[in-house]
């Protein structure tokens, strides 16, 4: 996935530490749960009562000599069956390197405990926690913002935040979602032919955010991103409702209007339920202050047109 460097400086601006949520011209917009399980499939609708991250990990990694994620796959590479330690290891890096993206280059166990718990066949609803972690990173880049102060390297869900743009802003960039296309998988063995496409139709909205191009961060497109993020956008480019498809071609698990595909009510509570959705609730520290936001409704705007979230420091 490119990032669009120049869309996400100049959204930063419109971020709203006391509303949570994105206030542009055309309105305030917000990344939800829905948006999660949309653009990623996580999941957001298991119980999360198990206290996961307070507990300590059963096993112990090394991570501080090694250096580097390159190093710490060849210390923990093995040959034959992958147990639930080796599995653990891989979702420990898989969480801090493509998920939730810790700030540190090198290697941690922070993730350790809730890859155990998924090594070993248990669920955790790890959507919230990616959108906590989103929220989290807005505030902390508002913050920086406020202050007059240089970003840096503040670690979190970048790209979830890039994807959400991509789609969010997809009529203004005159994209049809429709028409791109994906890279396929395809073995280092195998010969193309010459007609032989090395792209397919996508699959789903998630791989329509993925492959919008990029931009880099100049201060040209920066600025014209953010005139038209405050100027308003007329109605023939605004998305309120992103995830539309008149011709069902990629599935939807839900739809606001179309109570034929409401039939998970669990699924469905999650999306329209006020909850508490976790924060900083991975590793130790002076530093870590757990938290929770609690997600509630506001009268206008998300992408889904459902919800938003208002922040509250209940730990």
């Amino acid at each position: 996935m490119e990032r669009n460097e120049s869309l996400l400086i100049a959204a930063s601006y419109f971020w709203s530490d006391t509303l949570n949520a994105f206030v542009f011209g055309h309105g305030p917009a917000s990344p939800t749960l829905a948006d999660v399980l949309i653009l990623t499939g996580l999941d957001i609708s298991t119980a999360d009562n198990s206290h996961l991250f307070d507990n300590k990990p059963s096993s112990k990694v090394e991570t501080r000599a090694i250096g580097s994620w390159s190093r710490y796959i060849q210390k923990y590479w093995k040959i034959g069956s992958v147990g639930e330690r080796e599995q653990a290891i891989f979702l420990n890096m898989w969480f801090d390197k493509f998920v939730l993206y810790g700030r540190l280059a090198g290697p941690t166990s922070v993730y350790l405990s809730a890859g155990e718990r998924l090594a070993n066949g248990g669920r955790f609803p790890l959507g919230r926690y990616l959108l906590g972690s989103v929220y989290d990173l807005l505030h902390q880049v508002a913050k920086k913002l406020l202050l007059g102060q240089p970003i840096g390297n503040l670690g979190g869900p970048w790209w979830f935040i890039n994807m959400w743009l991509s789609i969010h802003m997809h009529k203004r960039f005159r994209f049809d979602l429709f028409a791109l296309h994906f890279p396929k998988d395809i073995a280092e063995d195998y010969e193309l032919d010459e007609e032989e496409s090395v792209t397919r139709p996508l699959l789903n909205y998630g791989e329509a955010a993925i492959v919008f191009p990029g931009t880099g961060g100049n201060e040209d497109q920066v600025s014209q991103f953010f005139l038209t993020l405050y100027e308003d956008l007329t109605k023939d480019r605004r998305a309120w409702m992103p995830y539309e498809d008149t011709e069902t071609r990629f599935p939807l698990t839900f739809h606001t209007f179309d109570n034929a595909l409401n039939n998970d009510h669990d699924l469905m509570m999650a999306i329209i339920t006020s909850r508490a959705i976790p924060v900083n609730f991975f590793g130790s520290g002076k530093n870590l202050q757990p938290h929770l936001r609690i997600l509630q409704p506001i009268g206008t705007g998300s992408s889904t047109g459902l919800w938003s979230a208002a922040d509250r420091a209940l730990l």
